[in-house]
């Protein structure tokens, strides 16, 4: 897997460098300018690319206007946004085009590099990565009289998760209980949301997050 990391702090981004390297990944290029990122990716053509939002000059947006302009001039490169802050606004615009091949993470909540190669793997292979903090905003930004009142403790643990990008064994897997019931979980939240179950994992997360605002 070949890998574009771009963040404008040197220390940061040379440690996630070799922290890849140390798992066999393919470090190709490295920017400190969302223009540079756009131009290493060009010429690289990555698999993925790790992206801060706020990068110079005005350290706001850079990353992500950097980050949209990559996935329209070259849809097969995964993007990964590594940020420092939550910002939901920012998570919203992004994921309401399309989910797929897109992560998003808060750095200091990356403490397993297995872990984190594990999503880089997974955003490639064309899923979804959402640290649970962005999806907590996202759903804590829905009024309070919404459908989301129809669901119960349970049903809401699963929908966050399916948010993220889980599928079904995986939430089963995550808390604790049999497949079976996930899918249960899963059928009747998306029944009480009046939102198609589909069977693809892409398609159910679209479908959460627009039902969350996103």
């Amino acid at each position: 897997m070949r890998v574009v990391i771009a963040d404008d702090n040197l220390l940061v981004r040379e440690g996630i460098a070799a922290l890849l390297q140390r798992c066999g990944l393919d470090v190709a290029a490295q920017a400190d300018t969302a223009e540079e990122l756009i131009e290493q990716v060009a010429e690289h053509r990555p698999d993925v690319a790790i992206i801060d939002i706020r990068m110079p000059p005005t350290h706001t947006d850079e990353g992500l206007v950097a980050a949209r302009m990559i996935r329209a001039s070259h849809p097969g490169v995964a993007i990964v946004i590594l940020s420092q802050h939550v910002e939901a606004g920012v998570a919203a615009q992004v994921l309401a085009e399309d989910p797929a091949r897109l992560g998003y993470l808060l750095k200091e909540r990356v403490t397993d590099i297995d872990e984190f190669v594990g999503t880089l793997r997974r955003v490639v292979g064309g899923g979804t990565a959402l640290d649970p903090e962005v999806v907590s905003r996202l759903i804590l930004g829905r009024r309070e009289d919404g459908p989301l009142e129809g669901l119960t403790p349970r049903e809401r643990e699963v929908l966050q998760l399916i948010a993220e990008g889980l599928s079904n064994p995986a939430v089963a897997d995550r808390l604790g209980i049999t497949l079976r019931s996930a899918e249960k979980y899963v059928s009747s939240i998306f029944a009480k949301l009046g939102l198609a179950d589909s069977g693809s994992e892409q398609r159910r997360v679209l479908a959460a997050l627009r039902f969350l605002g996103v």
